[in-house]
């Protein structure tokens, strides 16, 4: 039996790869939204991050989130997306 490739994403603070499993995806939508999906099937342009507070606070930080989903992230989304992941853990 052929062994299952596992795919690797590199999160956006950490900078470290890791296996999609573990990282939460955001995503622009086609309509310009930004989500967070979790299922990792959402249609749209993705990024990952960890499921952890400060690799969030990094991504933000050095804006690596708006450069890889190629659009400008407002402050309040970022809230909404820290509050989402505070509140799952």
């Amino acid at each position: 039996m052929k062994n299952k490739k596992i795919p690797i994403r590199r999160c956006m603070g950490c900078n470290e790869p890791k296996p999609k499993k573990e990282l939460i995806r955001i995503v622009r939508t086609p309509e310009g939204e930004i989500k967070l999906d979790r299922t990792g099937k959402m249609n749209g342009r993705g990024a990952y991050v960890c499921d952890d507070l400060e690799c969030l606070k990094k991504a933000r930080k050095n804006g690596r989130i708006g450069k890889s989903l190629e659009c400008v992230i407002a402050e309040d989304i970022y809230d909404a997306l820290e509050e989402s992941i505070t509140s799952d853990e």
